[in-house]
């Protein structure tokens, strides 16, 4: 039977990835200049414009003399754009940051004209299941994904959305082939005959990819296959919406209820989440802020700062956009980011500083801006020696209020000393305000050169090994000839432990103790700082070192009583459930075949995990550290992934390319580097308390 064909054409545009973003900007320009033509002389019927307005923003700011053009083609349903802001990696990015995409993308699409909005998630490298609730929150009733998705039809319910699995992904450059018809009806007939297997009588083809522009001569050769292809399948050019349109019928015939990160047909690419630390590690910091931030600004009822807030958030999600949080671009691209991530910061604390100066908060006085009681130790700096308050850190530089202050300059004689104190509080409520103590309860520490403990926690080092409530505490290395997208683990590798050097006590308060601990392995010395608070249900591990060392994976282990079977990890603010085989082991399972990437026991998180079944309990949460892995009775979490090319063509996990095999020396992270994770034995709730004492959203 005939089947009938429904081609949208399309661009995927990366704002950045193997090319920096003013030069693919350049090339934005002359695509987006031939489309423009085309639709405006009745060339083609519409255009899909990759599910983002960012893009459209990025083409007006150098054509401006075109928005009338692109307003009037997007009201007559030509020129499709939207609902997201820019197309963000779903894993990376927490539930406030994916609202705010849709908010501001579905704000600036509206501005243009356009109302008809699909979920687009073409190349994202998985689904998060809980990406789909945001969704209809913003009325989208329609989703299209393509990675991760396992021997899955071309339409199904996915978490209750109906969703269109792209079989053979958005990439088509098929019409831009440099070979004659009959060549190029054969390799599109191949793909079509991929798509029919999983398709009724209609079938969904996009014609793009990434970076291309149409090609002149679409709609000849469209009449030109049409011909050649009779006896199977009739083209037509229309959009996705059409697509929907005609089998609004078939959604029901499949469902999944889970997220979407199966291999077995399309790479996933799990590598990117613990490529290029750093930037995850500034993500993190720049959402929390901005987050805690807004709501500051919104209980002060400051509006005149909303549109800061705004244009900060755009930076963000720019940054947020797959080939850039993922860490597998340039090394100039990246360099970028860190530039954004660092503007982001400097307007959220800049902002906070102008809200303190004018409001003339005391510095002893905090903020709880969160939405649960807070309790426990906080940290505040002060120009002045305070007494009754514990000293732990010293440092020089300028007032902040002095800075805030438009009717002051800073002199030399201004750049003082500024001291870092503990203080104490207790059961302030959210959105209240309270005065800082200088100690409420006793203490309930103790500490020596060889262990730190109170009445919840203990740790100690015995043997040259790291205990914490009896779980060994490792410090592993692993060979990896991986890529900014896959590791790539060496068969014979088992990893090498890291042995304790020495010890030493270097903070010891009444209400806080750390020990710093040295690490030595086969190269450098690592140096963890491990610091407890009395009372407190969690100890934090803030490590810092120089790597020296090229391809390799760090990572800190913790060794349970029993093999792990299931983890609860957090994703867009909420713990999912994931279940592993922890005795699969990648190393006896790379592939061999052409087009295979090998399945692994790693995994994306954001904030943090949990592990609570028979034999085995405790959490971590982490400020940037967004992958981990199952093996046997260990539980991996990577702190550094030192690589040095985009895509390695000799991965071993990965038998052919994912992007080009561009060197990124920077990628190797032969720098200073730093992760920080916290520890927690206990539940779920135990997982929400240590999340709100880390990301309290108390400003002091």
């Amino acid at each position: 039977m005939r089947k009938h064909v429904i081609a949208y054409l399309h661009t995927h545009w990366d704002r950045e990835w193997y090319r920096e973003y003013e030069i693919f900007r350049l090339r934005l320009l002359r695509v987006f200049d031939n489309v423009l033509d085309m639709l405006s002389k009745n060339l083609i019927p519409s255009f899909y414009f990759d599910g983002q307005v960012c893009a459209l923003e990025d083409y007006l700011e150098m054509r401006p003399e075109k928005r009338d053009l692109i307003e009037g083609l997007i009201r007559h349903k030509r020129l499709f754009i939207g609902p997201f802001y820019c197309l963000t990696d779903e894993f990376l990015t927490d539930k406030t940051c994916f609202s705010k995409n849709l908010e501001l993308g579905i704000k600036i699409a509206q501005k243009y004209g356009c109302n008809d909005f699909i979920g687009y998630l073409a190349d994202t490298f998985g689904h998060s299941q809980n990406v789909v609730d945001i969704l209809m929150d913003f009325g989208i009733d329609k989703c299209m994904v393509w990675r991760g998705c396992g021997d899955f039809p071309s339409e199904f319910k996915w978490c209750g959305i109906d969703t269109v699995n792209l079989i053979r992904g958005y990439f088509n450059d098929i019409f831009s082939m440099n070979a004659d018809m009959e060549t190029k009806a054969a390799a599109l007939k191949k793909n079509l005959d991929l798509i029919s297997e999983k398709s009724g009588k209609y079938l969904l083809l996009p014609i793009g990819a990434d970076h291309l522009g149409v090609e002149t001569d679409i709609v000849d050769q469209i009449e030109a296959f049409n011909e050649i292809l009779k006896d199977d399948y009739y083209i037509t050019l229309g959009s996705p919406f059409d697509y929907f349109k005609r089998v609004e019928h078939n959604f029901h015939d499949f469902a999944w209820d889970d997220e979407l990160r199966d291999n077995s047909k399309t790479f996933t690419l799990q590598g990117c989440y613990s490529s290029r630390l750093d930037l995850k590690r500034l993500n993190i910091e720049s959402t929390y802020k901005l987050d805690l931030v807004s709501r500051l600004v919104k209980q002060q009822r400051e509006t005149k700062y909303d549109n800061i807030i705004e244009y900060a958030y755009k930076i963000l999600l720019r940054n947020q956009a797959h080939d850039s949080i993922c860490g597998c671009s340039t090394d100039d691209v990246h360099e970028e980011n860190i530039i954004r991530y660092k503007k982001i910061l400097q307007i959220a604390n800049g902002i906070i500083d102008e809200i303190k100066l004018v409001n003339h908060f005391d510095q002893k006085r905090i903020l709880n801006l969160s939405d649960r009681t807070f309790s426990g130790l906080v940290e505040f700096e002060s120009t002045k020696p305070l007494d009754g308050y514990e000293l732990v850190g010293e440092r020089k530089g300028f007032d902040s209020m002095l800075l805030a202050d438009t009717q002051r300059i800073p002199i030399t004689e201004d750049y003082k000393p500024i001291y870092k104190y503990l203080a104490e509080v207790r059961d302030v409520i959210p959105e209240d305000d309270e005065f800082i103590l200088p100690q409420i309860s006793k203490s309930d520490l103790k500490i020596t050169p060889n262990s730190i403990e109170n009445s919840n926690l203990s740790l100690v080092i015995k043997d040259n090994q790291l205990y914490i409530n009896g779980i060994k505490m490792l410090l592993m290395d692993f060979i990896d000839n991986g890529d900014s997208y896959n590791e790539g683990p060496d068969k014979n590798d088992t990893g090498s432990e890291f042995k304790i050097l020495r010890t030493r006590i270097i903070l010891n308060t009444q209400s806080r103790a750390s020990l710093k601990i040295d690490y030595e392995g086969n190269w450098d010395v690592i140096h963890l700082v491990a610091t407890l608070d009395k009372h407190a249900k969690h100890i934090k591990f803030f490590y810092d070192w120089e790597n020296t060392q090229k391809n390799h994976k760090l990572c800190v282990g913790f060794k349970m009583a029993e093999a792990i079977g299931t983890v609860y990890s957090e994703d867009m603010n909420k713990l999912i459930k994931r279940r592993f085989d922890p005795y699969y082991d990648i190393r006896k399972n790379l592939p061999t075949e052409r087009g295979i990437e090998a399945k692994t026991n790693t995994a994306p998180m954001q904030r943090g995990l949990l592990i609570d079944e028979e034999g085995n309990n405790i959490g971590i949460v982490t400020k940037g550290l967004t992958q981990y892995e199952v093996f046997e009775n260990k539980l991996y979490i990577p702190i550094l992934r030192a690589t040095g090319i985009i895509s390695n063509p000799q991965n071993p996990a990965r038998t052919t390319p994912a992007g080009p095999p561009i060197e990124t020396p920077a990628l190797q992270m032969l720098k200073h580097n730093t992760a920080e994770l916290y520890v927690f034995f206990g539940n779920e709730k135990a997982f929400e308390d240590t999340i709100n004492q880390v990301y309290n959203y108390i400003i002091v």
